[in-house]
């Protein structure tokens, strides 16, 4: 059975006066190839991740300080609300897909 995560990202206009729909951004991180029971396999599921949030959270112009702390944060709650999904799933050692969101 594939091993699949699910990290899906809520990120919210940073104007909220817009009144704007949520934009979903959602990546898939393949696990299968991975033996988690090890640590180099739990290794390479974290920079997986780690490249998982980067591309849902985006990037920001070098310019745009605002846009840098706001993809900065997302980054940082998006792997935070992964790190408990990755320990159940690490602990499961099930091909159970896991789905994360995070605003």
């Amino acid at each position: 059975m594939t091993k699949i995560f699910f990290a899906t990202l809520l990120a919210l206009s940073s104007t909220p006066a817009l009144a704007e729909q949520p934009v979903t951004s959602t990546s898939i991180v393949q696990t299968a190839d991975l033996d988690l029971s090890t640590a180099k396999g739990q290794r390479a599921l974290d920079l997986r991740l780690s490249q998982a949030a980067k591309e849902v959270c985006g990037t920001a112009s070098d310019v745009d300080i605002a846009g840098k702390n706001d993809v900065r944060r997302c980054r940082v709650e998006t792997l935070a609300n992964l790190s408990a999904e990755r320990d159940q799933h690490i602990a499961r050692s099930s091909g159970e897909p896991i789905e994360v969101a995070a605003r």
